[in-house]
């Protein structure tokens, strides 16, 4: 039996406490809406895990757990549910029934595929962790997430998004980088809250015209992949601040990004530039310009003028 003064506590903290076992009380603490076991060696969960009704909030974080017990399924009032840096290889089905969560992480396992009762997980609408697993393939069911705000598929095994991805219109934050995504789809232009996407170390080779239709985009990531060119309508991109295109292969920028007027950083670096569009030098908020290592680079006069506006240019 656990302490009386602990029977009705709300709160538990058991982070980095090197525990190989939870102690066989921890399921008559019925109060509980809180529980951290960060840092430990857990192996397993009791059963009893699943008496904690009215747990909120609990996160495992770095442990060693392979598998999940059915019970743990029980808690249906979990708002937030932390389950990164384990062992597991797979999720139970039964995870649909948590419709409460806001919140997920299941990142840094060894996942293969997500079951399909994710689509289940009505109230996800802030974050969802899936980061450094083996996953190959999105599933259309985790598209329908439509009120999610952050989603991180990083470091996966992906190859192609499948074209239900513009149904995730709640996004604000999407990461897709440590890939191997080929082309992105047309659908993407759907996600018209978008503000950050990040893609850098993927294999793209160019990017769809519906990229313009992203009119709250602030940053965008392509560092480290294959694109030869933008399409004209990256200067649709109105609110734009950051461009990242950093070790690829373009040959030339439309003139379409001198209206990119909320422009601050551009990087350029490790590219295959010649010539430079001359709306560059219009770009009225750019505080940095990056064009090192474009060896065949004609450098304009005017890049002394944008120095001259205390732009960092980088040569």
């Amino acid at each position: 039996m656990p302490d009386p003064d602990t029977s009705t506590r709300t709160e538990l903290s058991l982070r980095d406490h090197g525990l190989t076992e939870l102690p066989p009380w921890l399921g008559d603490l019925g109060a509980l809406r809180s529980l951290d076991l960060d840092g430990n060696r857990l192996t397993a969960l009791p059963d009893s895990i699943g008496s904690l009704g009215r747990l909120r909030h609990l996160t495992m974080y770095r442990n060693e757990l392979a598998e999940l017990p059915d019970s743990l399924w029980r808690l249906t009032e979990l708002r937030s549910l932390n389950l990164a840096d384990n062992r597991l290889t797979d999720v139970s089905a039964q995870l649909g029934r948590l419709t409460h969560l806001h919140t997920l992480d299941l990142g840094h396992n060894a996942l293969t595929e997500l079951p399909s009762a994710i689509t289940e997980l009505t109230g996800l609408d802030r974050y969802l962790y899936l980061s450094d697993n083996r996953l190959s393939s999105v599933p259309a069911a985790l598209c329908r997430l439509s009120r999610l705000g952050y989603l991180n598929i990083a470091d996966n095994r992906l190859v192609s998004l499948p074209e239900e991805l513009g149904d995730l219109r709640g996004l604000h934050e999407l990461r897709l980088y440590d890939n191997a995504i080929a082309e992105l789809p047309p659908s993407i232009g759907e996600l018209g809250l978008l503000r950050e996407l990040h893609l850098c170390n993927n294999a793209l080779t160019a990017l769809p015209d519906s990229i313009g239709r992203l009119g709250q985009l602030r940053e965008l990531d392509l560092r480290a992949n294959r694109v030869t060119g933008l399409p004209d309508s990256i200067g649709e991109l109105g609110r734009l601040s950051r461009l990242s295109l950093r070790d690829n292969a373009v040959t030339e920028l439309p003139d379409s990004i001198g209206t990119l007027t909320g422009l601050t950083h551009l990087d350029l670096r490790n590219n295959r530039l010649r010539d430079l569009p001359s709306g560059l030098n219009s770009l009225p908020a750019l505080e940095k310009l990056d064009l090192r290592w474009n060896r065949e680079l004609r450098r304009p006069n005017w890049l002394a003028d944008l120095a001259n506006r205390d732009c960092v240019v980088l040569l």
